[in-house]
């Protein structure tokens, strides 16, 4: 029988254990040629400005509240929220107080 490779991680948020004050953490978890996925810890007030990626993306928000900026529409993140971005969408991102979130980026071929 083929041996099944995976990775488990039991305590996600727990891999950031203390967010910087004022700062930023970021720890990749895992980078695959399908996926990268980087777990983020923002403090109150720390933000991403406005940018985008070529590729699509993933974000599950674990703890805290976020405000965003999704294509010029303004929205609001907390823990179990979830939310998925096309490809070249204009995006922002402000933590209204500290916590965490998942980012995974997919590595899709761009002729479909």
């Amino acid at each position: 029988m083929a041996e099944v490779a995976y990775t488990l991680i039991p305590d996600l948020a727990g891999l950031i254990e203390e967010i910087q004050a004022e700062g930023v953490v970021s720890r990749t978890v895992t980078n695959t040629p399908a996926f990268k996925a980087t777990l983020f810890g923002f403090d109150a007030g720390q933000e991403l400005t406005e940018h985008q990626t070529p590729q699509p993306a993933l974000l599950h928000f674990i703890s805290g509240e976020f405000d965003l900026t999704l294509g010029g529409e303004a929205q609001t993140a907390s823990a179990g929220s979830w939310l998925y971005m096309p490809p070249n969408l204009a995006h922002a991102l402000r933590a209204r107080s500290a916590g965490r979130f998942l980012l995974v980026i997919l590595k899709t071929d761009k002729s479909g």
